[in-house]
């Protein structure tokens, strides 16, 4: 299941998440954004179960701001599980 969100507070600009039937994330791609640190953060949540990766990145904030790109992915991941039967 693909599910989008467009993010909010921060440099990148959509992101979105493939989870299969059990939450286990599949694939993240973030539009925009510190292309090298996303890539990163997207490979080593691939093949963690959306649950377990949420509370990793959640509130992480970016300099100033109160929220940042990993935060966004959370968010969106959530919704995601959100939308699972």
């Amino acid at each position: 299941m693909t599910h989008s969100r467009k993010n909010k507070g921060v440099c990148s600009g959509k992101t979105t998440v493939d989870l299969d039937e059990n939450g286990i994330i599949r694939h993240i791609e973030v539009d925009y954004g510190c292309d090298g640190n996303l890539q990163g953060v997207c490979r080593l949540l691939e093949g963690r179960p959306a649950a377990e990766a949420i509370p990793l990145i959640a509130g992480i904030r970016c300099e100033d701001k109160s929220t940042s790109c990993p935060h966004q992915i959370s968010l969106c991941l959530q919704e995601a599980l959100e939308k699972l039967p």
